[in-house]
């Protein structure tokens, strides 16, 4: 405070002096007088406004100070009374402290008294344990083992139990529907009974004719066959030779070809290689024309011309002696009427079902299943998603993860397995009859095994005493997976268990 008073003193005494010597002069210049006076009367004046401007400044001074001394107290109390606080809150985390540290010894206690008392029940409890073996002469670990068998066994039991059910009542109703769609949509479809062999037979007007195919030395029917790639049969069938070969394409051109230079009558090495390249011209025409027309026919639209091409290549492929075009039409047709009956996009299914053997199209030099293969080349010429994933998963090499996938498995399906569709060579036929039986005796308590209606339906005998009728339902289940897992098969395979109990005695 003095120090600010003694900052504000001499500044007000210079600005009394500056207002005196002001005076001074508006005196001096208003009236004249002598020196002297005149010195006199500015050095009153001055120490006048001295005093007065000292007695401000004192003023000043003291009320300013006074004013600091009141702020200064005042946060004087303030501290005053945070330090009240602090000093009381401090005390108080004190007294908790105590208390949280008695209170720990007390749970300290607690636990060593907890802890003694559950050895000591261990302790009596391993003591009656001991005894009750003693008294039962059974041991614990035997009697819990032997416990958990019993348990495990009527677990197992109730399991198959409520297998059996479900999966019959899941049966009856899918059996059911299915058959109710599955009726709907054959009674609309009606296809020929189709049969194909690996050889051609081209009538001739004379067996004057074979000696010109024949040639001389041989020259006509070596080159027709180098040209061609077929093998050319001359026997003894009168008026007739025959074709041979197992590619189909290739047959019928050379089919063609010979039915050419047979009507021309001019057989020899320049008209064969004509002929062979105009027949050849004509199957590609022709393959054309019947992927248009199994287009047509299945009411699809938008098919890119490679796409096309390749369908109508199926129009000279067999599988299993079913025409592989006539197949992919009536899947087509199959699936279609399955999706309208179960209220399903009927395009897609239709279309799905048209491209799902579109893989057997391409040569054997492309490696992988041919449904593999047909989706990635439904894919590569821009068909959806949803169709690429039914080509690609209509044999299960992918899981189905849609119904149009499911439907066109159904109606490949009902196309293959239909009577008349697909014809078995007879050794082929017998050994999977032979598997058939070979997977079901496999299992134990099995004793006999007969395979029934060429393969579709497997009758297995059990023994009484080694299965019950719900180890019977869970033996059928496990040979209907394993014969799922280990045979390709088209249709559905029936196992039925058969276990019969007969108790025999004599009256003496």
């Amino acid at each position: 405070m003095e120090q600010i008073a003694n900052l504000i003193i001499p500044g007000l005494v210079v600005a009394g002096v500056f207002l005196a010597g002001l005076l001074v002069g508006r005196r001096l210049v208003k009236q004249p007088q002598a020196p002297e006076e005149m010195l006199a009367d500015a050095r009153m004046e001055a120490q006048r406004i001295l005093a007065r401007a000292d007695e401000e400044a004192r003023a000043k001074a003291e009320t300013y100070r006074d004013r600091e001394q009141a702020t200064l107290e005042h946060r004087r109390v303030e501290v005053t009374s945070i330090e009240d606080r602090v000093t009381q809150r401090a005390a108080t985390l004190e007294q908790r402290a105590a208390n949280l540290a008695q209170r720990e010894e007390l749970v300290i206690e607690k636990e060593r008294l907890v802890g003694e008392q559950s050895n000591e029940a261990a302790r009596l409890q391993q003591d009656a344990l001991l005894e009750l073996e003693a008294l039962a002469g059974f041991d614990s670990s035997a009697a819990k083992t032997e416990l958990l068998q019993k348990v495990e066994d009527e677990a197992r039991r109730d399991a198959m139990v409520l297998v059996r059910d479900m999966e019959t009542k899941a049966r009856e109703e899918s059996n059911r529907r299915a058959r109710r769609i599955l009726a709907t949509v054959i009674q609309r479809v009606s296809s020929e009974v189709v049969s194909e062999t690996t050889i051609s037979s081209v009538a001739l007007p004379s067996d004057d004719m074979k000696g010109r195919i024949i040639g001389r030395d041989g020259r006509n029917i070596r080159t027709f066959e180098a040209i061609t790639g077929v093998d050319l049969i001359v026997d003894d069938t009168p008026e007739a030779v025959s074709v041979s070969t197992f590619d189909p394409v290739r047959r019928e051109v050379a089919r063609r070809a010979l039915e050419r230079l047979v009507e021309d009558g001019r057989i020899h090495p320049t008209s064969i290689e004509e002929a062979y390249e105009k027949a050849k011209d004509e199957v590609e025409q022709s393959i054309r024309d019947a992927g248009e027309w199994a287009m047509l026919e299945v009411g699809l639209t938008r098919l890119h011309p490679e796409l096309t091409t390749l369908v109508g290549r199926l129009r000279y492929r067999t599988s299993y002696g079913q025409n592989v075009l006539d197949h992919l039409v009536e899947s087509a047709h199959i699936a279609g009427m399955l999706a309208a009956e179960l209220g399903v996009d009927e395009v897609e299914a239709k279309r799905a079902a048209f491209l799902h053997d579109i893989g057997k199209a391409v040569s054997h030099e492309v490696g992988g299943s041919h449904a593999l293969i047909g989706a990635e080349i439904a894919r590569r010429f821009g068909e959806d998603a949803g169709v690429v994933h039914a080509i690609e998963a209509h044999h299960n090499e992918v899981e189905p993860r849609s119904l149009t996938a499911v439907l066109v498995q159904a109606a490949d399906a009902v196309s293959a397995a239909r009577p008349g569709a697909r014809r078995e060579a007879l050794e082929s036929y017998v050994r999977r009859l032979e598997r058939l039986e070979e997977i079901a005796e496999g299992f134990d308590g099995v004793e006999k095994v007969f395979a029934l209606q060429a393969g579709r339906e497997v009758r297995v005998v059990v023994d009484p005493g080694s299965l019950d009728d719900a180890g019977s339902k869970d033996l059928a289940r496990r040979i209907a997976r394993k014969l799922e897992d280990d045979l390709q098969y088209p249709g559905q395979i029936e196992v039925t268990v058969i276990r019969e109990y007969r108790a025999k005695d004599y009256a003496r």
